[in-house]
């Protein structure tokens, strides 16, 4: 066998993707790896030689009332935000599937400029907007600008479910005389359900780490990324900020296990 055949061989492709798999891997999450290393030893920096694996900076962090408050307002603002996103991206998904109108296929394109933009841009954007309806910045206006930033996240991936959704039901429903509102409710809904649970875990994840965005809008109170970065800024509370963000790591990664398992379902 020549090297060419080797290399081409179905073992040596299989041992190639397992090597990259392994090198994308570590790339990716190798940091945070070691994020949550230092976050178990007593190491008050992080450098080696490890010292012993304790518990206290996540005890730290647990009883600090200033993390539990910005935990709250970042909560706050997520939830918010994705009420405004599903109110408004359901029924634009909605429109844009069902609806012929002036201005559609331009309207398809420039609802994706928000995913598109850079954060700062809209931040700039938005604290421009606030200032000139003379609004005060407060987690409100954190919410409403994260809100409306997020509508394409959520018309994006609802849309993309509607195009695969059986109409028939829906005709039938309709050659039956059932009114469109329970038409939606009984029929149109329950085949969407899934996209919407899943685009508002997406905006809640997005959301919750934003911080361009919040960085002009915001007032005086504070959100847990906003925490965060102050902190790594002035240099203090590094071990127990390990502590948090591996907490955040591990609750952003079920958040994402939880959207994936919603989007394989939808695609059934």
């Amino acid at each position: 066998m020549t090297v060419r055949d080797r290399l081409s061989s179905p073992s040596s492709t299989t041992w190639g993707l397992g090597v990259y798999t392994a090198l994308l891997f570590g790339f990716l999450y190798l940091p945070l790896a070691v994020l949550a290393l230092f976050s178990i030893v007593d190491n008050t920096v992080a450098a080696l030689p490890l010292g012993s694996v304790t518990t206290h900076w996540y005890e730290t962090v647990l009883a600090n009332g200033e993390v539990w408050v910005a935990v709250r307002n970042s909560v706050f603002v997520a939830i918010g935000a994705v009420v405004i996103a599903v109110a408004i991206g359901v029924p634009g998904a909605l429109l844009v599937d069902r609806h012929a109108f002036p201005g559609k296929h331009v309207f398809q394109k420039f609802v994706l400029l928000p995913l598109i933009l850079p954060g700062v841009i809209t931040g700039v954007a938005f604290q421009t907007f606030f200032q000139t309806i003379d609004m005060r910045r407060s987690l409100a206006t954190v919410t409403l600008a994260h809100g409306t930033a997020l509508v394409s996240t959520v018309l994006t991936t609802v849309y993309a479910r509607l195009l695969r959704v059986d109409r028939s039901p829906e005709h039938a429903s309709a050659d039956l005389g059932v009114s469109p509102i329970r038409t939606f409710l009984f029929v149109t809904l329950p085949s969407i359900r899934t996209a919407i649970l899943a685009s508002g875990l997406l905006a809640f994840t997005l959301s919750f780490d934003e911080i361009p965005v919040t960085t002009f809008t915001i007032g005086a109170e504070t959100t847990l990324p906003m925490y965060i970065w102050s902190a790594l800024r002035s240099g203090n509370q590094l071990p127990g900020l390990n502590a948090l963000a591996t907490m955040v790591a591990l609750a952003g990664g079920l958040l994402v296990i939880v959207f994936a398992l919603l989007s394989r379902e939808d695609t059934r």
